[in-house]
């Protein structure tokens, strides 16, 4: 190492304090309260990831008597269109439950009807999973209990590097937003729950921040995974959700599961049942659109329900969204649009590839929540999931003795840090290259695609990749870490073309739609496309995987 550093000792080092890395930096403590658990979070821990403050519900628990983990993987495969392996999302099924049962254990608030039965919803193809929840404090919740059990929680630090001894993960390199400071932690092994890259493309009001999925996320869970050898896939699902216009906060389920109604732009009724954000992105896509909710049929009681979940549990902002845009919940409509594209494993099917027990194929790395590919998981993949990573990184830790950090990995690091900071007289700001590249990634990335704008995706990209180390200006720290997050953009945004060039076929419609290759083809498309690193960060090798299925 040219200079010394902060160095941090760690058993368990997990990356990104959201729900996910909240609930594994819990549980790796209440399987071994004497290991050193640690925590590089990006924000703020208490108030940071998707899960800022509250949920409505969690979407995904198989409530004894009501549903099961053998209903829910038959339900989400037909979500997923089939690309979904099934021993890990049973085992998220298997113990959401128990998950549930332990937040309720910590004062969370899962309302109970008068024959002391929980309101569970159906929301998904098959079966009811949803489950209602009323907790404005959740990430509040989780942070203390963190904090309670001697969790190191290291605030404002973005993880930039990962570290090896060999093929085995040693530890991370963690960089301060605020004052550059590097810290090195060596660590026995690593849960990565950095979230997907919700900063992807551009909303439509031109806000870099704007966006449905937390705007920190930026892809680096998957571009540290990437460059340690880890296999990634599901980069061809690019999300676009449709919801509330020029906020992008969430409105649909709340709603229409208490009553509302559902109207395209001629007034036609709409599925009430199961609404499907897919077929209202084909609907508003067709000229039908804008797609609205309509409440002022319901009554005074029901509507101040859905006000205190949005207002409070959800977001404070919604309030005075809501209020500044003169929506009265009372008599008019609220607008809903298509939001930006991004890449999630939450909501989606993008991430690093983990089995059952959320190991990685690099030994000593793990990953959940939305950084995992745990198809359309939600917060309750996050929990469970999360519990698990922690619960097999601590047996590895336990079983595999230290590590050593390599100097050398140490030093390359601190060779492009010295050329970014010698980018101080480039004449183009990072906040205006972000805003050209999410442009582009919009144009060529955002669905419908075909092999001409993924091309083209690729040309820009390349480009981008160039540009980012010749013409874009980094002053300060502010911009260092910036440079860091569009470079993961552009690398998320390389293997979402590749990703989606490979898919000769259209599924998941309208995500994945290619005008040139219209049909959906089982026959020779259902199983994953694989994406690993090959010499190069640009290098991206494309394998295919069959689908995992029970009992294989």
């Amino acid at each position: 190492m040219k200079e010394e550093h902060s160095l941090i000792e760690a058993d368990v080092l997990i990356i990104g304090g959201g729900s996910a890395g909240a609930m594994a930096a819990i549980r790796a403590k209440e399987v071994n309260p004497d290991q050193k658990v640690v925590v590089f979070e990006k924000g703020n821990m208490k108030y940071s990831g998707c899960i800022a403050r509250g949920m409505d519900a969690m979407n995904i628990v198989a409530v004894p008597d009501v549903s099961t983990a053998e209903l829910y993987v038959e339900s989400n495969s037909i979500a997923c269109d089939g690309i979904m392996d099934e021993p890990v999302n049973y085992r998220m099924a298997e113990r959401s439950y128990g998950v549930m049962k332990k937040l309720e254990s910590w004062n969370v608030c899962f309302p109970k009807d008068e024959k002391d039965e929980y309101e569970v919803l159906k929301i998904h193809p098959k079966g009811r999973f949803c489950v209602t929840m009323k907790e404005p404090e959740l990430k509040t919740i989780l942070s203390e209990k963190a904090a309670a059990l001697g969790v190191q929680v290291v605030n404002r630090t973005m993880a930039v590097r990962l570290l090896k001894n060999q093929n085995r993960i040693a530890g991370a390199i963690g960089m301060n937003v605020r004052t550059g400071e590097l810290m090195i932690c060596r660590a026995k092994t690593v849960i990565l729950s950095s979230g997907g890259t919700a900063r992807f493309g551009l909303p439509d009001n031109g806000h870099l921040y704007g966006v449905y999925d937390f705007p920190g996320n930026t892809g680096d869970g998957y571009c540290l995974a990437y460059r340690a050898g880890a296999e990634l896939s599901g980069f061809e699902y690019t999300l676009v959700y449709y919801i509330t216009k020029d906020i992008n906060a969430p409105l649909l389920y709340i709603t229409l599961t208490r009553g509302a109604k559902l109207l395209n732009a001629f007034g036609e009724r709409r599925d009430q049942d199961h609404p499907n954000p897919a077929k209202m992105l084909l609907e508003h896509a067709e000229g039908k659109g804008p797609i609205r909710i309509r409440m002022d049929h319901l009554s005074e009681e029901k509507i101040k329900e859905i006000e205190d979940i949005l207002f409070t549990t959800e977001r404070p902002a919604c309030e005075r969204f809501h209020a500044g845009r003169d929506n009265d919940f009372r008599k008019g409509e609220i607008e809903m649009w298509p939001t930006e594209v991004y890449l999630c494993g939450g909501h989606g099917l993008t991430g690093v590839r983990v089995n059952e027990n959320a190991e990685t194929s690099v030994p000593g790395l793990y990953a959940a929540g939305d950084t995992s590919l745990v198809a359309r998981g939600h917060l309750s993949g996050a929990l469970v999931i999360g519990e698990v990573a922690a619960e097999y990184a601590s047996e590895f830790a336990a079983e595999n003795g230290e590590v050593s950090i390599n100097e050398k990995q140490v030093a390359d690091f601190e060779d492009e840090l010295e050329a970014c900071l010698a980018q101080k007289n480039n004449p183009v700001s990072i906040e205006e290259f972000e805003y050209k590249v999410r442009r582009m990634i919009g144009d060529y990335l955002k669905p419908p695609k075909n092999e001409y704008k993924l091309d083209r995706a690729l040309w820009w990209m390349d480009r981008f990749r160039k540009e980012l180390k010749t013409m874009v200006r980094v002053c300060d720290v502010h911009d260092l870490f910036k440079y860091f997050e569009v470079e993961n953009i552009i690398q998320s945004a390389t293997m979402c073309a590749i990703a989606s060039k490979e898919r000769k076929e259209s599924r998941w419609m309208p995500w994945h739609y290619r005008t040139d290759f219209p049909e959906k083809n089982d026959a020779e498309w259902k199983k994953h496309i694989v994406l690993t690193c090959g010499d190069s960060l640009e290098d991206v090798k494309v394998s295919h995987k069959p689908i995992i299925k029970m009992g294989n």
